[in-house]
């Protein structure tokens, strides 16, 4: 895989609940983890005392995070309504040359903050809340 820009991974939220992404206005900086908890079952027949791993266990997940300035854009509106409401809308990724993620998330964090000499920024932070589709480019 060759190198990508950065501004090539989008985060796009459901506008209407009706699968209408719309991109995260104002990012300048996102990221998405996944994560899976191992689920130990090393017994003391296991080789040589090493550690060993259930397959296909666990718990599965994944964070999304964004960084970006302040436009009051319908994206930035709809990231409110969201943590005020307590929804969790479907969210997407677009990673360059990987694929699409796709499945719900619940808005963590959201932060605003501002300086005397500066633009509004905010943060914001997902976590997923159910079950994540991959379509791979």
């Amino acid at each position: 895989m060759a190198a990508q820009n950065g501004k090539d991974l989008l985060i796009k939220v459901d506008l209407s609940g009706a699968g209408q992404f719309e991109t995260m206005v104002g990012l300048r900086a996102s990221r998405i983890s996944f994560n899976a908890e191992p689920v130990d079952v090393t017994s003391l027949e296991s080789a040589g005392g090493w550690r060993e791993l259930l397959g296909g266990a666990g718990v599965k997940s994944a964070a999304i995070s964004g960084a970006g300035i302040f436009k009051d854009d319908s994206t930035d509106e709809r990231a409110r309504q969201i943590f005020f409401d307590g929804e969790v809308p479907n969210f997407q990724v677009i990673i360059p040359d990987f694929g699409t993620v796709e499945g719900p998330f619940q808005v963590t964090s959201l932060e605003y903050a501002g300086s005397h000499d500066g633009e509004a920024t905010y943060e914001l932070s997902l976590a997923s809340a159910g079950a994540l589709t991959f379509v791979a480019l």
